[in-house]
């Protein structure tokens, strides 16, 4: 059940994004930004929108492989909505609270008194919640061309919120600088606590590798990719 779950959270983590920050949707004073209370806005309308979907009677052979019981179901629907809310990063209140559990669950001074069940079901949900942020970002611990590929897509994605006056700044103005702290502050360190916890054995290493390369080669030539990027696009816009 918990191996699925991964995967179903993966799937739906973005579903019906609308290609701009939960921030934006608030400012925006959005339907969805007003019914979550400007909270994790669009993960949690992803969720919404995927239970929804799975309890329709199309889905109810799934649903029977999924969940025998309502204590299965219970526990599924809980472990998609932390794993999904773990994507939301920018949310300080949650990133303190996972930071917090992650220090407790690997502490080099562990609570002997504390009982190993405990234990094991901290360990295991903060593991799961730094492996759907990984697949989030996934292509940034992967080869270049991987890397490229979905970052100028990101890239473009954040262009057309600008061109329709959902975002302040052109990306163009941040994109190069941004993404250099985006590797320093939140995906190599992720790559070291998949790395730290255990969980992925060599693979952690291979992530690890691929982020600080991606990072390096980024530093080198991140500045002329951006130029390429708005070539490509005023080149599309003349055509």
């Amino acid at each position: 059940l918990t191996q699925f779950v991964c995967v179903f959270s993966a799937l739906i983590h973005d579903v019906d994004h609308s290609g701009v920050p939960n921030a934006q949707l608030v400012k925006e004073n959005s339907k969805i930004a007003t019914f979550y209370q400007g909270k994790s806005v669009a993960e949690q309308n992803s969720v919404d929108l995927a239970w929804d979907l799975l309890l329709d009677d199309s889905f109810k052979d799934l649903r029977a492989a999924i969940f025998a019981t309502d204590v299965e179901k219970a526990r599924f629907r809980q472990l998609v909505v932390n794993s999904v809310m773990a994507t939301d990063i920018m949310d300080p209140d949650l990133k303190a609270i996972r930071n917090a559990r992650w220090e407790k669950a690997f502490s080099a001074f562990p609570n002997m008194q504390e009982d190993l069940k405990d234990v094991t079901n901290r360990k295991a949900t903060i593991v799961i919640e730094h492996l759907i942020q990984a697949s989030d970002v996934a292509h940034t611990m992967q080869h270049w061309h991987i890397y490229r590929k979905w970052n100028e897509r990101l890239f473009l994605e954040l262009y057309q919120a600008y061109i329709a006056g959902r975002a302040e700044k052109s990306p163009e103005t941040f994109w190069y600088k941004g993404e250099l702290g985006f590797f320093d502050f939140y995906i190599i360190p992720l790559a070291m606590k998949l790395k730290e916890c255990g969980v992925f054995g060599v693979s952690s290493d291979e992530y690890l590798n691929y982020a600080m390369r991606n990072r390096k080669e980024w530093e080198d030539r991140g500045q002329e990719v951006v130029r390429e990027m708005m070539e490509k696009i005023k080149g599309g816009a003349k055509g």
